[in-house]
């Protein structure tokens, strides 16, 4: 009985889990493609780009070195880098709204075999970065609560997810700085 109960709430906390990361998701893809874009913007914006870039690099440093802390049993380490993960992205996520409100979409216009590869990149990245909302709230949620039992399993989950997130953010910027001209 006592089981079920347990289940039963952890089965409420990620139906509150997934709820919460799809108004976000829905808010996100509002704000990026249906919100009417400024007409104008400051000069600053066009640096946003760079920002995230160095957002998404240092997400992939900090994931990957807090992977390697908790592999070497470091979890006061762990904590820290995982936090600084979860600033890291959401600075990005700032900057990146940013960016959209003022400037909108930046087309990709490269013609040749670049194109395919970099939508496969751009859909991957966008259909991953849906599904890593919830994993990472849900990993951060666990954690939180100290069931490591459930933080272990869905971070095994989260973390492959959120770094190819984080990478190929960092390789869109790169395709577009390069290809784009």
């Amino acid at each position: 009985m006592e089981q079920e109960i347990h289940n039963s709430a952890r089965s409420r906390e990620w139906v509150l889990i997934i709820l919460v990361s799809s108004l976000i998701t829905l808010f996100l893809f509002w704000w990026i493609y249906a919100k009417e874009v400024s007409s104008t913007y400051p000069a600053w914006v066009l640096f946003l780009p760079y920002v995230n870039a160095l957002c998404n690099s240092l997400t992939t440093v900090f994931l990957i070195s807090g992977y390697v802390a908790i592999k070497k049993n470091n979890k006061s380490k762990h904590i820290k880098l995982m936090l600084s993960a979860v600033l890291t992205s959401a600075v990005f996520l700032i900057s990146y709204l940013l960016y959209h409100h003022y400037h909108g979409d930046t087309k990709f216009i490269a013609t040749g075999i670049i194109r395919p590869i970099y939508f496969f990149i751009l859909i991957s990245h966008i259909a991953l970065s849906i599904v890593q909302l919830p994993a990472i709230l849900g990993t951060l949620y666990f954690a939180a609560k100290s069931n490591w039992k459930v933080h272990r399993k869905i971070a095994r989950f989260t973390f492959p997810v959120w770094l190819y997130v984080s990478v190929t953010g960092v390789l869109i910027f790169v395709f577009l700085k390069v290809f784009n001209h």
